[in-house]
């Protein structure tokens, strides 16, 4: 048996099924609900950033790898989000990809 199917074998003695949703504890089901507060917020935070390219035209000392590297990573995560259908991953990620995109473009067009 490789280390693989070690590893997979483990993982199905291991499995245990899901907490109930929404989560009968008041503080898991709190930071159940925030995560979809923080979902918003963190992606908005890069409007100062689109603000400043796209208004100034100006992205000096902005870096077209790594946004685009952002965005990559992001787009794994939505993709693990939509396979285990967590609507928080999915939501936050999908603003994430739009927003980091319009970052990008900013920088292919002004940088």
């Amino acid at each position: 048996m490789g280390l693989g199917e070690y590893h997979r074998h483990v993982r199905k003695r291991i499995h245990k099924p899901h907490e109930p949703y929404p989560h009968p504890d008041k503080l898991k089901r709190a930071v159940d609900n925030f995560s979809y507060i923080v979902g918003v917020i963190g992606p908005l935070l890069t409007i100062p950033q689109i603000y400043r390219i796209w208004f100034y035209q100006e992205a000096a000392g902005v870096s077209l790898v790594t946004w685009s590297g952002f965005v990559v990573v992001a787009v794994f995560w939505l993709m693990y989000g939509l396979l285990h259908k967590e609507k928080p991953l999915i939501m936050t990620y999908i603003l994430w990809i739009v927003l980091q995109g319009i970052v990008v473009a900013g920088v292919v067009v002004y940088g």
